[in-house]
Parts: structure tokens; sequence; C-alpha cells
């Protein structure tokens, strides 16, 4: 049996695994997680070590994942070069995410008041150095835990102790597995598929303690890293996946032990194991491309698996053409939303901005949905805290309006805005900061503080100075829909004096009801729009973003750490439009606000392409942290004469005016209609939602119609 054919066998089982996960549990609106059903009889019930029942604190971490370890299920494919699976994410059985002692209720009404996702008590979300643990192996961290406890009083046991037993709680698990392999040897009847079950015990019954040797060890070890790190706290950061892997690639084809079809065998197997957020090419330290022939391996591997992943290709001027291209081939090809592309210029430059040498910029790297870390240096917070822009608009309207002493006009909208976003700011930022304070007594990172730099060498948690670098992203949500909103009102009422400032307060009370209401509402969406270029919208646009960034960065949060401005909004556009009421661009009340940094849909008959690109790179933050592009591609295109270089000089000017991450889909527009009108009808249809791909049949029909819209209209 050869690769391509096992290949094809594990992708149909992955695609059965989603739909059974579905019918378990329901849809999910979030990442394609490597995850495998849980089975009927397994039963696993958390420890608590509180009185409302959860559990908290590193040695209640560290207990619940030893019990976890002891009883989670085996799992191993005869067809696969990796063993295991992981299937449970372990803070989804605690019963409060916040430990009660450390109260929040005094940010309550402020955070309710503008719709404030504070990110207290989350966890993960930066980026490990997987160069760690493939240098040490487990029984390297071990050691080196054991060696720093012994430096320390006994001030810091608790957190040491749950260091070693996390590290313990893990080799158990693989220990399981290795004998799970050995028994599936003894019945397997393939000759071939056996002699893969003997060496994958050997591979396995080597990275259970020492560092790896080879590829398929090293790919292995990350696979496992990623398992465990996900059942802890759904960590899902990955690092420079070509650089990891190229020594022992290289080391493993001058000896003779494989060849390059083995190799993205071993790397399909791994992103199928769990689609990571990895990035390949881009500038090392010194500025030179990282590209290499692995690079173009795991392209391959990544085409040959032909399922979700979440790769991301780092685009500079020094960037290897010939991958850059093969990248957008395969993203046309394969229509799976993948890659996606990384914008060098304006995050390097960016995060300079902040102070950084330009060879620390450049070791900050795409680890996740959006975000951007040092691996194994930085603690972020990244896409945890979220502030709802279209809602801070719609208190600072109603205020304005309320006011009887004042005269309502744009500028005293724009006051109102500016004080709110203020404070809604100061809010969040006051949450992050209780956040570090206690997060290490709350959900500490016992398992990515393994792969930093200072956690063990300290006896810190990496929320809590064990790193070096604390850059707090805080991102805002709803641009289109307050810049649309500022046009709309500067145009129907500020310039053509069609309607009164009252006027329009009261249709947005009652929803444009009525056939008035209606013809009200189509006047107000038709105004200038964001992303036309040159219009009211774009100029909106461009002052809503230039503020934000300014009161992002007049000041560090009261605790002192730095703050980092972004535009994104995940895939919660449904859950942040709820409580916001009709707004002056002709958007109902309660329907979604409009996504990450994009304009609307339908801001242009002509949809162009080029027009978002410019828009988009208008919008930038500017100091390192992303502001992403969503685009939708007609597959038709790379049928025209140089469609795939088009495509690339596209992503190529977005980011030479300064964009930062370039999310693309592929599809046929009829092809998502009818999935979305039967998804069983394509069950192994993939597409980039936002910053992940997922299976659209796994989608709620809700969120699906809202990415059918998206795709649609543009």
């Amino acid at each position: 049996m050869n690769y391509n054919r096992r290949l094809a066998l594990l992708r149909e089982k992955k695609i059965e695994h989603t739909q059974a996960k579905v019918r378990a549990a329901g849809f999910i609106d979030e990442d394609d997680y490597g995850t495998v059903p849980v089975p009927e009889d397994f039963h696993w019930q958390s420890i608590p070590n509180h009185p409302n029942g959860s559990f908290y604190g590193a040695s209640g971490w560290a207990a619940n994942f030893k019990s976890l370890m002891e009883i989670h299920p085996v799992y191993v494919d005869p067809l696969d070069a990796l063993a295991g699976r992981w299937s449970i994410i372990m803070p989804k059985m605690r019963k409060q995410d916040w430990l009660p002692e450390h109260d929040t209720s005094f940010l309550r009404e402020e955070q309710l008041k503008y719709d404030i996702d504070p990110g207290i008590g989350a966890s993960s979300h930066f980026g490990p150095d997987y160069r760690i643990g493939l240098e040490l192996g487990w029984d390297g961290l071990l050691a080196k835990v054991r060696h720093y406890r012994g430096l320390y009083g006994p001030e810091k046991s608790e957190f040491y102790q749950a260091e070693e037993d996390v590290i313990l709680a893990v080799q158990t698990w693989i220990h399981r597995t290795i004998a799970h392999i050995h028994e599936l040897e003894k019945t397997e009847p393939h000759p071939g598929l056996r002699a893969n079950l003997e060496q994958m015990a050997a591979v396995n019954e080597w990275v259970i303690g020492k560092p790896p040797r080879t590829l398929r060890e090293a790919c292995q070890w990350i696979a496992w890293f990623n398992m465990v790190s996900r059942t802890y706290n759904r960590d899902g950061a990955g690092g420079q996946l070509d650089a990891l892997l190229r020594p022992y690639y290289e080391k493993d084809i001058a000896a003779g032990l494989i060849e390059d079809e083995d190799a993205i065998f071993y790397i399909a197997c791994l992103l199928l194991n769990d689609p990571h957020y990895y990035q390949l090419g881009g500038p090392g330290p010194d500025g030179q491309d990282v590209t290499s022939h692995i690079s173009f391996l795991i392209l391959e591997a990544a085409h040959r698996l032909d399922s979700s992943n979440n790769l991301t290709v780092r685009v500079h001027d020094g960037l290897n053409r010939e991958f850059f291209l093969k990248s957008v081939q395969y993203l046309f090809e394969d229509r799976k939303g993948w890659p996606r592309f990384a914008g060098d210029k304006g995050l390097v430059e960016g995060f300079m901005r902040n102070g950084y040498p330009v060879e620390l910029a450049r070791e900050r790297i795409a680890v996740g949905c959006n975000w951007m870390a040092i691996p194994g240096r930085e603690y972020t917070m990244n896409d945890c805290v979220k502030l709802n822009a279209a809602k801070v608009f719609d208190v600072a309207f109603h205020e304005m309006m309320d006011d009887t002493g004042v005269e309502p006009s744009l500028d005293e909208l724009w006051r109102c805005f500016e004080s709110h976003f203020n404070r809604a700011i100061l809010c969040t930022s006051k949450g992050i900061d209780l956040h570090l304070r206690h997060q290490k007594e709350n959900a500490p990172e016992l398992m990515m503080n393994l792969l930093c730099h200072g956690p063990v060498e300290k006896g810190l948690d990496v929320s809590d100075g064990g790193v070096e670098y604390y850059n707090m992203c805080i991102d805002a949500v709803g641009l289109a829909t307050v810049s649309d909103s500022f046009a709309a009102l500067e145009q129907r009422v500020a310039i053509e004096k069609a309607l009164t400032w009252r006027a329009i307060h009261d249709y947005l009370e009652a929803d444009y009801t009525g056939a008035e209401g209606e013809r009200v509402r189509l006047m107000m969406k038709s105004s200038p729009k964001y992303g036309q270029g040159g219009s009211l919208g774009d100029r909106w646009a461009e002052r809503v973003s230039e503020l934000f960034t300014r009161l992002m960065k007049q000041s560090p949060t009261p605790d002192g750490h730095n703050r980092i401005p972004g535009w994104f909004s995940w895939s919660r556009t449904i859950k942040y439009g709820k409580p916001v009421g009709a707004t002056p661009n002709g958007r109902h009340a309660g329907t979604p606000i409009s996504f990450g940094a994009n304009p609307d849909p339908g801001f242009r008959k002509d949809s162009a392409p080029t027009a978002m690109v410019k828009a988009v790179a208008r919008v930038q933050s500017g100091y390192g942290n992303t502001v992403p592009i969503q685009l939708e591609l007609d597959p038709g295109l790379s049928r025209e004469e140089g469609g795939i270089e088009k495509v690339a000089d596209l992503i190529e000017t977005h980011f030479k005016l300064g964009g930062t991450l370039f999310n693309i889909n592929v599809i046929d527009a009829e092809k998502i209609r009818e999935a979305h009108r039967d998804p069983t009808k394509y069950p192994d249809l993939v597409v980039r939602v936002t910053g992940f791909t997922a299976y659209f049949a796994a989608l709620s029909p809700e969120f699906r119609q809202l990415v059918v819209d998206r795709i649609i209209q543009e």
C-alpha cells in the first residue's frame, strides 16, 4: 500500500471523525482540531480543589492533567506514520474559568456596556519554542525542572512539582500508546502495515524520553507536544516548521535513511495529527530567506493530504519566488483555503515601532489565527481580548441624542465616540492587568512553560514574569460598521440634509420598521462605503483606525504593560452584533457586524480585489500585530493566462502597502450555495472561515450563512 493510498484512507477517516463529532456534540464554529471522537464508554471526571467545584493553580491543573493522562483513550492507526490523537479539551471540564477570590465585578458594568471580551483567565495564545523540547526530549525537560527546583526554596516547590507531574503524565500517555501499538502488531494482517507499526513503536520508545534524532522522530515529538498542549488548554500555536525540521531531514538524507517521498508522508501525517499554525519561509534574524528544500516538501505534504491546515507563508523581498508561486498554485488547485500569507514588511517595521530591533522583529512569526509572537520569549494574549467598536459607536450615538444640552453633529458624535472608545480601552487594560497579576493562581501554563525561555529557570509562570517580553494585544472589531455609519450620517444628514438627526435616531430606535423605515434603511445603506476608494467611508475608516491606534499607544496599561492594537473579529461577528442596535449604515439591530478589517460585502458593485487590498492596507494599526484581509476568489481566475501571477502580485501589492496578513478562499459560488443547502453533498469541502480553516459541513447553519453571504457578495 503506497503513501498516497494511505493518505487517502486517512483523509476519509478524518472526514468520518468530523461527522461523528458533529453528531455527538453539535456544530463546530471554530478551528478544525485534530481530535478523534471520544469512545462512548469513556468517562473522566475532573478533580476539584475549590468549593465551587472547579480546579485552579499549579497543583490543581497538574493533578487533573495527570488523572486524565492515566485514562485518556489511546489511538493508533496502522496507516499513519505517527501514533496518538487527542480527544478532550481539559478546560472545558471546569465549572468556572476564573478564581472567584480575584474579583472582576468592578469591571463588569463597562465590559457589558461596551461588549468587551476581556480575556481574563484566557489560556495559551502565544508561541512555544519547539527547539527546547526537540533538543532536550522529555527526560531532558524533566532533568531541567529537577535541576532548577534544587536551586530554589520551598516557596516554589508547588510550581516545580506541578511541572514535573505534567511531564511524567505525558510519558504515561505515550507509554500506554506504545503498549497499544504492540497489541496491534500481533493482529495486523498486512505485512507492510505491520512493519510500519514496528517502526512506530521504535520511534515512540525513543521519544518517550530521548530527544529525536530523525525526521520521523522529530515529527512524532512535535505531534506529542501538540496533543498534550491541546488537551491541557487548547493551545494551537506552532512555529517555523521548515526551520525546525530541516536539520533532521538533511541528516536523514545524507545518511541514506529516507527519500523525499518518506519525508512528505511523515510531514503529511504531522499536519493531519493536528492543524497547528505553522509558518514557512520568511527572513531569519539576519534577513536571509529561510526557505529550503524542505519548505517545498511541506507544501507538497499539505497538497497530498488535501485536508484543512493552517500553514502561513511569510512574504518578504527575499522570498524564493518559485516557492511563493507554488504556494499560490496550491491555493487554487486544492481550494482548501490554505496557505495564508503574512506580510513581513508591515509586521517587522510595525513591531520595531515598539522599540525593538529589527533582528527581534524578524523572529516574531505567525503562530496562530491572527497571532504573531516571538517563540518562547513573548507573552501576548493574542486573539483573547476583543473590544466591540460597533457597540462603542452605538453607546456614543445614543448618548449624544439623549443629551438635551448639546446640538447633535458629526463633531459632537466623534467627541462622544472618542471618549467612550478611550474608556473601553482603559477598562480592557485594567482587565489585562488583573489577568497578569493572578493567572498563575488561576490557570498556569504548565505545558507551554516547558518550551519557553525563563519559566523553568526562574520558577515563574509565563504569565507572571517568566519570559522577557510582554506585549498585550487588544483587537477592535466592527470597523466597516462604524466607518460606514459615520459616512452615511455625513452624506445623508450633514451634506444632503435628507434626514435630521432626530429622524435618523427615531428610525434606528424602530429598527427601520415599516415601508418608510425600509426606504430610509436602503438610502443609508447606499451611502458611500469603506473600500470604494477615496470615499467618505474610506476616510472615516482611516480616521477610526488612527484613533484606536492613538488611544492604544498613548500609554501602557495601568500596570505598565505595552499595548499593541489590531483589528480582528475571529469568527464572532454574529455574537458581537447581537447587543448592537440598528446602525446608520443600514444594518438591522442584532444582526452581525462587519467582518474583521474587511469592507462590508457588496462595498462595490465590482467588488474589486485591488480596491479591497488598498483599503485594508490603509487601516493597518502599524505596531506589529495583524489587521488581516479576507478575500474570496473565483477558481476560474487561475485558468486565465497568468492567473497565478496576478494573485501573487495582488498579495505582494497589499504587503508593499503595509498589509500584515492575507486570508484567501478560492471557491465556486454555486458550489458553496449547494453545500449550504445540503452539506452532506460536500463532506470534504474546506473553507477558510477567518484565521482558521474548517469543514464547511461542520459549521452551524447560522455561521454557514454568514460565510456564504460573504463569498457570494464578493
